[in-house]
């Protein structure tokens, strides 16, 4: 039997986690690793054990970001290795230069914000380049229409149980002397709003009115910058009250030891959900599907008023929380089985009653 060879490309920090448990039971397959510089990425693709080589980069400016995913696309088009299938996620540079090589793309996807905010142009854009991908993978909660608006045939689609974080928490395995890394033993953990992203309005952060609320109710915190421009609301404290890492750390393990996770994305509210730990989510707009789901589950608190996230981390104390382990596993299973599929025979996968998604009644969406 011919071994199958998987073009992987990660671009985010969410990524290296996600995949290393999706491709955890995917050992007969060989993955081909490529990263790009963004904040943390290349640190946690590392540390998730991927043997990779860095292909471009992010860059804080919003126009250089924009010119520079072009760029990176040729990029790959011609230094991604070479392989029979890629796979990434929310990756519109992946999904083209897969198209300019002539193989199948198999794309990760649970953002839908284009069915709730008026995006920009550069936004659209990317989301019509990402419908092009062969199949998409996606939660059972995403509005699968914020595809096929692009063009995507609803049989290329192909939906889970689950949140994609449950596929990464499944691999799980607390550390009980993480905390010796850190000035204290309890805290939050706070991670800033992604400002720049094309889909985000807000130009001021919450950020230094959150930290004020959170320290004077006596919290710790662990404040994860995204950009140096985030830096600088930590400089009025004193690092054994704000602490600001010095190189990247486990995100799981921060939230596993943590009294709670503030986040003004999504990514880290949904990780510390699934682990059954105190999420909050200040995103400075509408939210995403799955970030609804969980909100209307209780799973996560979405506010953005200072007193008030602070006054309900004070209320839900530091209760010891056990995450919902047997959930997160059949997640992982049947995402893994569905990637198995679709890696193995892209042109007409047997993926049964999961395959081609109905799709779920329309929201309001910009035109």
């Amino acid at each position: 039997m011919t071994r199958t060879n998987v073009w992987l490309d990660l671009i985010s920090p969410s990524h290296p986690f996600l995949f290393q448990g999706l491709l955890d039971g995917l050992s007969d397959i060989t993955f081909r690793t490529t990263v790009r510089k963004k904040t943390e990425t290349v640190d946690l693709a590392r540390e998730a054990g991927f043997d990779f080589e860095t292909l471009g980069r992010d860059f804080e400016s919003v126009t250089l970001r924009t010119a520079a995913v072009p760029l990176r696309t040729l990029q790959v088009a011609v230094q991604a290795p070479t392989a029979d299938v890629s796979l990434s996620a929310r990756n519109a540079m992946c999904v083209l230069a897969s198209r300019a090589r002539g193989i199948p793309s198999i794309h990760f996807t649970d953002n839908d914000i284009t069915a709730y905010v008026d995006a920009p142009l550069v936004e659209r854009s990317f989301c019509r380049f990402r419908a092009t991908a062969t199949h998409h993978v996606v939660p059972s909660a995403f509005q699968t229409s914020e595809l096929t608006r692009w063009g995507t045939d609803p049989s290329q689609i192909h939906t889970y149980d689950g949140y994609k974080e449950d596929i990464y928490v499944a691999n799980f395995e607390p550390d009980e002397s993480f905390t010796e890394r850190l000035p204290f033993e309890t805290y939050v953990v706070l991670r800033p709003e992604a400002l720049g992203a094309a889909y985000v309005d807000e130009e001021e952060s919450l950020v230094p009115q959150l930290l004020e609320a959170l320290t004077a109710a006596e919290a710790n915190v662990v404040y994860l910058p995204r950009r140096s421009g985030d830096r600088p609301h930590a400089e009025p404290y004193p690092d054994d009250r704000v602490h600001v890492p010095d190189g990247a750390l486990d995100g799981l393990q921060l939230a596993w030891h943590s009294d709670g996770v503030l986040t003004g994305s999504g990514t880290m509210a949904r990780e510390a959900a699934c682990m059954g730990k105190p999420a909050v989510s200040f995103f400075p707009g509408p939210l995403l599907s799955v970030d609804r789901s969980m909100v209307e589950d209780g799973l996560i608190v979405h506010s953005r008023d200072p007193d008030e996230i602070a006054s309900y981390l004070a209320s839900v104390g530091t209760t010891e929380r056990m995450p919902d382990r047997e959930r997160c596993f059949q997640v992982r299973e049947e995402a893994s089985s569905l990637v198995r599929a679709l890696i193995e025979n892209p042109e007409n996968p047997a993926l049964g009653s999961r395959s081609g998604a109905a799709e779920r009644p329309d929201l309001h969406r910009a035109e």
